[in-house]
């Protein structure tokens, strides 16, 4: 691909628009070329507006555990819902970089207690909602395997829960999550 920048700008952006569904429009020429330049994504679905996910997580652990639980979480949910990752886009230089996420995924705070009880008034849900929880076993077990043997044999009452990231329709996100604060 070539790199968007000075007197290739018009072929930059054909290619770029073509390889990746971005349009870049500005001035060509300009002292600051890349400045006044706006990106779009052409075709992306409006997900934003009508699905949410949100990530909650026990605020009493401590921080290493919170930032593993979000990232395990996260990727867990973008393996099931790889049409919330956007497409590869490209830098002022025309350096390529990963897509990341088209919606915002709010970190939610709870108690372990609140945790255990949104997970079961979850569960007549789950047609509707994509629902990820990291149990607490991941402490404890080295390996996946592990980890499911703790699942399988633990009651699912004495389950302790790190975190559960849902998503799905806004509405029904927002009924589980809805009156949680941010984690900060």
């Amino acid at each position: 691909m070539e790199k968007a920048t000075g007197d290739n700008l018009t072929a930059s952006s054909d290619t770029l628009a073509k390889e990746t569904g971005i349009k870049q429009t500005g001035t060509k020429g300009s002292s600051t070329p890349h400045t006044s330049w706006t990106t779009s994504i052409t075709g992306a679905i409006d997900l934003p507006a009508t699905h949410k996910c949100a990530i909650v997580v026990d605020q009493e652990m401590p921080i290493g555990f919170i930032a593993n639980t979000a990232s395990v979480l996260s990727l867990s949910i973008g393996k099931q819902h790889p049409e919330i990752i956007g497409q590869d886009i490209v830098d002022n230089n025309g350096d390529p970089h990963q897509g990341i996420t088209i919606l915002p995924v709010p970190i939610l705070k709870a108690t372990a207690l609140l945790l255990h009880k949104i997970r079961e008034q979850i569960r007549p849900y789950e047609q509707e909602l994509t629902v990820v929880d990291l149990i607490t076993a991941t402490r404890t077990t080295q390996t996946y395997v592990q980890y499911s043997e703790k699942m399988l044999t633990t009651p699912v009452e004495q389950l302790g829960y790190c975190g559960i990231a849902l998503y799905g329709k806004k509405k029904l996100v927002n009924k589980f999550t809805g009156n949680l604060g941010l984690l900060r």
